[in-house]
């Protein structure tokens, strides 16, 4: 079954258990989700991105179960389980008889209206809020999985292979949407702080501060209502989420300097180093700041030779994508005034 057909058939609010008067629907570059009054159904896109591989059913199934288990650790009442979409003689069900087509995460639907991003938008987020998320953070990092494995990744020269997987995977966007200049300042900082703050980094894994992270920590992930709840870290790249607690933290700093609301991003790691103690962050943040900003450039960049998404959203696509690159740039320039 292609992606138009499935589509249309988990639109149909028959076929789910709990029979939804309508099904919403929302898509992304690697997931389809749709929205009944009480749950969210996640389906993954058949998709190889070379950082992340959904092309067979089999890895789709254990990546669903991976979803699920890595995200308990931050939303331990948001994910469900895993269900079986079926097909039976032309007819399609969620855990029904037939033969499993595919496979869906399902979610408890949370209110958008209490998202961070949301209440950013609305000017509802209070430094209070920001520190809460800070010390959720900060007790998460303290008790994530750590080992030598794990510590491995904060290695320079292990960063190194990702980010220039980073700028090889973006060199056919130069020009589309990051200028040559911005792409060769962002990898000249970016090479040059791995070669000489060598110290840095392995004063960082010497302090147990590579942990097994969120991966993906952006404001439209947290959900600021009477607990706070994080949700959509990587599961499929544990590489991603192997990390430092710098580049995790890292990312939701840099997504609030994007919403230019760097207030609250100085509150949040001023937050995060009282509780913590870790004053050493400071050294690196602005590297893992910049090598995010790229991350989600070129995500937003992947975007635009998906063929599902329609040409007048992809002109918004461009636009976040050049935004988040001449962050990074920002990021860049303030690495090299610090060498």
């Amino acid at each position: 079954m292609d992606l138009r057909a499935l589509r249309q058939a988990l639109l149909n609010p028959a076929i789910y258990p709990e029979r939804p008067r309508t099904v919403e629907f929302f898509e992304t570059h690697i997931s389809l989700l749709f929205f009944t009054q009480n749950y969210v159904y996640k389906v993954k896109k058949p998709v190889d991105f070379g950082f992340l591989d959904f092309t067979d059913l089999e890895k789709r199934k254990f990546y669903c179960h991976q979803e699920v288990e890595l995200n308990r650790r931050l939303s331990s009442d948001v994910y469900l389980g895993v269900v079986e979409i079926s097909e039976d003689d032309g007819s399609i069900s969620l855990d029904g008889r037939g033969e499993v087509i595919e496979y869906a995460v399902k979610m408890r639907r949370i209110s958008e209206d209490l998202l961070m991003s949301r209440l950013m938008e609305e000017g509802k987020v209070t430094d209070q809020m920001v520190a809460r998320v800070a010390e959720k953070l900060t007790d998460f990092y303290m008790a994530a999985e750590t080992n030598e494995e794990i510590s491995g990744y904060g290695k320079p020269e292990r960063i190194r292979e990702d980010t220039d997987e980073n700028f090889h995977q973006t060199r056919t966007y130069i020009g589309l949407t990051i200028s040559r200049g911005a792409f060769e300042a962002i990898q000249g900082a970016t090479n040059a702080f791995l070669r000489e703050k060598c110290a840095s980094f392995e004063r960082r894994i010497a302090e147990g501060k590579i942990r097994d992270c969120h991966g993906d920590l952006r404001s439209e992930h947290i959900y600021l209502g009477d607990q706070i709840l994080i949700i959509d870290c990587i599961e499929f790249n544990q590489r991603f989420r192997y990390t430092d607690v710098a580049a995790d933290i890292g990312f939701l700093a840099m997504d609030l300097d994007y919403r230019e609301r760097r207030n609250f991003s100085k509150h949040l790691i001023d937050s995060y180093i009282r509780r913590s103690g870790d004053r050493d962050i400071l050294e690196v943040l602005d590297f893992y700041k910049c090598y995010r900003a790229y991350v989600r450039g070129k995500v937003e960049s992947f975007r635009l030779d998906d063929p599902h998404i329609p040409p007048d959203e992809k002109e918004e696509v461009m636009r976040r994508a050049r935004r988040f690159f001449r962050l990074s740039n920002e990021y860049a320039l303030s690495l090299l005034g610090n060498g």
